[in-house]
Formats: C-alpha cells, structure tokens, sequence
C-alpha cells in the first residue's frame, strides 16, 4: 500500500525535483517506510515517477519503487495490493520468468509486461498502478475495477501528472486552486460527488474504477480512457438458490482467505451489521487459530448503539474487541484536520465515526483492517432498492408479482406498501412531473441560499442528474442498478472515505466483498436471490452464511452500522457550526445571509433537520482551506 505521483513534461520545468520531493512529502501517510524517486528522459520527454510505501508483502527494500524490468525498458510505480500475487508468480515462473523478490510489484509488473491490459481481469486485488514503457514512448495508467485505490490527474498542453491525493496533484502542477463550480453545485443541493471523472477542483481529473488511460510521449496525444471492465448482468439461469448460496459462499471465503495474506497485523472493522460480522466471522472460518481484533464505533446511550450485536460477534469468533466513543466536541475538534485528510468535501458525519476506528486500530499496532464494504451495492442492501425491483417485475409483465413484492417488502420494520410505491413511482415519472414533485418535497434545484445568477452564467447545469438506465437494462432493473452503484454513484464515494480515513493513519484499508468474480456472480442471479419476494435483502447471502455468523445476525431486519447523533450533535454545537458557516462569504455562488437564516431554522426545529447543514459546513470548511489558502 502506497501513495504514487510523478507525470511527464515536453519541457521540464524548473524545481522538478522539488516538485517531486514536496508530491512525495504531502503523502508520507500512505507510506512511511520507504520512498522512492526518480526522474528520467523518454521519448524526448522528461518522465517524473515516485513511491512513498507502506510495507505490507515482503518487507524486504527488494520491493522499492519505481520497479524497473532486467531489460531496463519497463518502470512502474503502484499503489494498492495484488492478492493472488503468489498463483500469478507461480504461472509466470512456469513461462521461464525469473523474480527477484516477494513483492506482488514484480508480479504486476512481469504480468503486464507478458499479458499486457489483457492481464487486468486476471487481477484480485485492488491497485492504481502507472507502466512507463520506454521504448514505445508511452505512459499507461490504471484503476481497479471498482476504485478502491484512489488516482487523480491533471493534463494541460506539454504535461501530464498524476498522484494518489490532491495535495501530491497539486505540489507537481504549482498553480492557483479553483472550485469546480459544476461538483460544488452537485454536491450542495444534491449530495452527489465522487460520481463522475470530475472532482471538486478544476482540472483535477479522478481516473474513474475500472478505466485505463494511454498517453503517448512521442506525440503528445492522450487517448481517451477506456473502460477494461464493467459489470455483466446477464441472467443465470443454470443455479438454484440453494446452489447460489453455496456458490456464493464458497466465492466469499475465498476472497477473506487471500484477503488475509500479509506480513504485517490485520485486524478487522465490525459495526455489528450482516456485512461487516461476516466479514469476522471468515476470518475465524478460515484461520481457526490466528488472533482476530476487531475495531467498532458505539454510539453510546443512544438508540443507534451496535454495541450488544458487536459483543455478539466478538464473544462468537474469540475475537478481542476494541470500541471508541465519540461526542460533538470530538467532531468540532477533529473536523479540520478530517476535512483535510478526506481531501474533497463528504457526505456526512458517519464518516468521523469511521475515522476514529481507524485511529483506534493504529494505536493498537494494525497496519492492515479488512471491512465489509461493497456488499450493499452487490446484495441489494439498504433499503433493498424496491422500485427497480419493481420496474423488473413491471416489465416482465409480472405485475401480479409487483404489487405481491410491494407488499411483502413493506411489512418490514420502517417500510410501507406506500413507501414501495412511492420508490416505484419515482423510477416512473417523466423528468417534468419528478421535479415537480420533488420541489413540493422541499428539495428544490435552486435554494434561496445559493446564488444561482452566477451559477448560471458559468454554464452550470441547475439541476439533479437523474439516471434511467438502458434498453440492455429491461427486466433486470435492480441488476443494472446496482451495477451503476458499484461503479459509478455511490460506492466511489464510500471508498474514497475509507482509503483516505485508513491512509491518514498509514493503515492498508481492505474490502473482500469487492472481487470482479464475486461481483460478477452476484449481478448475474435471478434479482429474487438477492432481494426475496419478501422483501429480505441479501437474501441469498444471508442463507449462504448459515452456520458461519449468527443466526441472531443474519436475522437482523434493521441496519445501522456506523451512525453518529448528528442532530444531537449538530444542536450541541450549533454555536460553533454557526461561526463556520460565516466563512460562506467568502464563497461566491453561497448567499451566506441566507445561507444563516436557513441554517437558524433548522436549528431551531421551524424546517426539518437534513444532511443540508453538514454539507454546508463541509463545503465551507473544505473551501477555506483547500481552495481560498491556494487562489
């Protein structure tokens, strides 16, 4: 695990090496025991390549990067782990290739140099990775399947660059930070960031899970990325749900096993839900006799508490249980220096709950966590996305089945048969009538509290992006849904938090459900093994666990996981939260007066409370110190 960051230049400029060295510098977290530097001519270019590691696979310095092959033509530098390293060594040295290390880098680097993007789907693991090749000239940069390792890059006439994190990104270009006003928009209204290739600074590119992008040095001509994997949603036919569920299973140990493979201490995050428990529970599964720990956030005293499902758990596996609390004034104190770990605003306070674990797992020695991250979006977790279930149904002509699966899922705790139509019915609406609706819902596209005039001027698009789906997509809604989910709309973000969180505390965050095999099953089965007729999400993974978590677990029909008190604590606080948002006048597209009046009011309980506020308080927070320091 690492952080990564160099690019190329038709010109070098001057303090190239300090560029480097400062890249290198602003990610030390992500990788304190080595690093690694080097800048060289290629294809009458000046190519900059860096490594900071964290040592996780062979401690041993043979694992230094930049990587170069024997022949000299090949350099790569690369951030994450390749988890089958060790079957893909085997295969290798069986063609004749001989290695010089442990280390799953030189795995990498000898597969792309046989295989080249050919050996991408071969990979488990997760990875950002950049191959410099010598003799054609060319730059080729890479992102796993699903984005769990970051990489950003910016490209302008003559240069090129890239880095695990902003700050790296922005120490080699040494020019001014501008919002991107389209993200600012989407994330303050909308609360969607971490969607698209866009980040919350102009010019500064996310390569997007799943692509690849070429540049060739000779030229000067960058090809568009291009997408190396994607999810297939084609239906099984061949498997009954009995047969998935071993299926499942047998795919889901086999993933915690080769996930378990380090020369460092692991530990695990439990939050006392189905994803995170079954996570600990594979571990003791397939490692009868190692030590596990475990690393929760409990909301103390409040209704929120996982804390007895988490003892449940631990007292299961003999797991040694590690818990943090926190309060408001824990967040107040932190909040700048989370702001900026995170690097780009975020989604909402659970991700400090996060944040802490992760702190309590470094002051207990891990340096590896695994998490249950992925599941809901490969399981139909959540809520269970009830209205594209119901589209699939609907256009299946099933609609006796519908309205039976409406009904069914709304007699669970929290929902209703109304809620189910209301879902359906917003998969349904024409684009007019859906923000009709959702205006008379109080989310209006254009809030009294953002000056839209100037928005408008720029060119700034004033209104949610809405997705449909596609004609490939008939009949398998959910499927397609939750393909779109892992890719593109929610999970990038949920990744982002957990690298950024664990990275700031120089720990390797890793999430098994997160395989191209296992996803690739679990999008392929029939959309009623993983949302049941009635209603159970997760069904068929839930079966396949039997005898693994407990039955008390997989029983479980609410989910909580790492939720803070936000309102609570937002009341207490509020103060303070109100002295933040005076920052807002310096924000040019924020009305900070109004902005304060409707802060005021939901305050004081006159509108209701929302994640509105948090994303004000973010964002201005963020802006202040990532966007305004560097004008």
């Amino acid at each position: 695990m690492c952080g990564i960051a160099g690019g190329y230049w038709t010109t070098p400029p001057a303090g190239i090496n300090d560029r480097l060295s400062s890249a290198l510098l602003a990610m030390r977290h992500r990788g304190p025991n080595d690093q690694g530097a080097e800048i060289f001519p290629i294809a009458g270019s000046t190519i900059a390549l860096g490594q900071t590691r964290l040592s996780i696979i062979d401690l041993s310095p043979s694992g230094h990067q930049p990587m170069w092959s024997p022949d000299r033509r090949y350099s790569i530098v690369f951030n994450g782990e390749i988890y089958n390293y060790r079957e893909l060594r085997a295969e290798l040295a069986a063609e004749g290739i001989r290695f010089l290390s442990d280390s799953d880098t030189e795995v990498l680097l000898h597969a792309w140099i046989r295989w080249g993007a050919a050996c991408l789907p071969r990979l488990v693991g997760m990875f950002a990775f950049v191959v410099a090749d010598l003799e054609a000239g060319s730059l080729v940069c890479v992102r796993d399947a699903f984005g769990i390792k970051p990489f950003y890059y910016s490209s302008s006439a003559g240069s090129f660059l890239f880095a695990s994190e902003q700050p790296a990104l922005l120490a080699l270009r040494k020019s001014s930070v501008r919002a991107d006003l389209q993200r600012a928009y989407d994330y303050l209204v909308h609360g969607d960031y971490d969607s698209n290739s866009r980040t919350f600074i102009d010019g500064v590119n996310h390569l997007q899970p799943g692509y690849l992008l070429e540049a060739d040095m000779k030229t000067g001509h960058f090809a568009k990325p291009r997408r190396w994997w994607r999810p297939d949603i084609a239906e099984r036919t061949d498997l009954s749900f009995e047969q998935a569920a071993e299926a499942v299973r047998e795919a889901f140990l086999d993933n915690v096993r080769l996930h378990l493979r380090s020369d460092v201490p692991l530990g695990a995050s439990l939050s006392g839900g189905i994803d995170s428990s079954a996570v600990v529970c594979a571990m003791r599964q397939v490692e009868p006799e190692a030590p596990i720990h475990t690393f929760s956030y409990i909301a103390s005293g409040t209704p929120l508490s996982e804390e007895s499902w988490v003892d449940l758990v631990n007292a299961h596996v003999g797991a040694i249980g590690h818990k943090v609390t926190a309060t408001a004034p824990d967040l107040a104190r932190d909040l700048d220096e989370m702001i900026l770990a995170q690097g780009e605003p975020f989604g909402s306070t659970s991700i400090y709950a996060q944040y802490r674990v992760f702190q309590l797992a470094r002051a207990n020695n891990m340096t590896v966590m695994l998490e249950g991250q992925g599941a809901d979006e490969l399981l139909a977790g959540y809520w269970g996305y009830p209205g594209y279930r119901m589209r699939s149904l609907m256009e299946r002509g099933s609609f006796a089945a519908m309205h039976r699966f409406a009904h069914g899922w709304g007699a669970w705790p929290g929902r209703s048969y109304r809620r189910a139509l209301m879902y359906f019915g917003a998969q349904m609406l024409p684009h007019g009538a859906y923000k009709s609706a959702r205006r008379l819902l109080g989310r209006n596209a254009q809030p009294h509290w953002l000056n839209d005039g100037l928005l408008s001027e720029a060119g700034i698009r004033l209104e949610e992006t809405r997705w449909f789906g596609s004609s490939a997509g008939r009949g398998r809604r959910l499927s397609e849904r939750l393909a779109y989910e892992a890719q593109e709309r929610v999970l990038p973000s949920l990744l982002r938090h957990g690298d950024r969180n664990a990275m700031h505390f120089s720990i390797e965050g890793r999430v098994p459900f997160l395989t191209t095999g296992l996803a690739g099953l679990l999008l392929s089965l029939p959309e009623s093994y993983l949302i049941s007729d009635k209603g159970e999400t997760k069904s068929v993974f839930r079966h396949a666990m039997r005898g693994i978590v407990p039955d008390a677990i997989l029983d479980r029909k609410n989910k909580i996981g790492f939720v803070t008190p936000d309102r609570d604590w937002f009341i207490s606080i509020a103060p303070m939260m109100r002295g933040w948002l005076a920052g807002a006048r310096e924000v040019p597209f924020l009305n900070q007066k109004a902005l304060l009046v409707a802060f005021d009011d939901v305050m004081a309980g006159r509108t209701p409370f929302s994640w509105q506020v948090w994303r004000w308080v973010n964002y201005v927070r963020w802006y202040q110190m990532a966007v305004q320091r560097f004008a």
